[in-house]
């Protein structure tokens, strides 16, 4: 009797650990991209920031993410924004933000491994295998601060000749179709609670 008291106390424990706070729909989230020019993300992002430096072939993709106050404050989550090219699931390597380090972060995380697991749309979202071993390439956005909204970036697509076009990153020339641009809710000690897909 005792074990199985303490088994539903475990499971009850796991369910309540892993229920999101709110789900994606109490956002009213909206997304844009589109193509721009070095001076178009440099004017979009403002003075204070750096758009990424494109060379000749480069792509440029400007994406704007606007979301309305939560129910609930992140308590340690942050919201990942991943801009995935879904014919490699591979990520850019470089993002300009208007957004202060503090508030929008750039990276990856261990923990988001456990995404595609729960989304296998996102596969991206988790580190590239590489032979017997797993490589983590490209970045996204970590956003710990709900007050960001709107977030404006801008995400560099380098072109690569041919003794770099295996390197595990996203690459010109791509289409806006080939982009799938997704917001996932990563709690506190790693749950991934929700991923919506936004564009793509």
């Amino acid at each position: 009797m005792v074990l199985v008291v303490a088994v539903a106390t475990v499971g009850g424990w796991r369910w309540w650990h892993q229920r999101p706070p709110y789900g994606p729909e109490a956002l009213h989230l909206s997304s844009s991209l589109k193509f721009v020019s070095y001076d178009e993300a440099q004017a979009a992002l403002g003075p204070a920031y750096q758009a990424p430096v494109a060379s000749d072939g480069d792509q440029l993709v400007m994406g704007r993410v606007s979301w309305q106050t939560p129910p609930a404050p992140l308590d340690g989550g942050y919201f990942a924004l991943f801009l995935i090219d879904k014919r490699t699931d591979y990520k850019p390597p470089v993002f300009g933000v208007s957004a202060p380090q503090r508030s929008v972060g750039m990276g990856s995380a261990g923990v988001e491994n456990r995404i595609p697991d729960r989304y296998p749309w996102l596969r991206g979202a988790g580190h590239i295998r590489v032979g017997d071993g797993w490589l983590s390439a490209g970045t996204r956005l970590a956003i710990g601060d709900v007050g960001a909204s709107p977030v404006t970036f801008v995400a560099l697509f380098p072109h690569l000749d041919r003794p770099l076009r295996d390197l595990p990153m996203a690459s010109a020339p791509v289409t806006l179709p080939d982009l799938l641009l997704a917001l996932v809710y990563m709690g506190p000690d790693g749950q991934v609670y929700w991923a919506q897909r936004l564009q793509g």
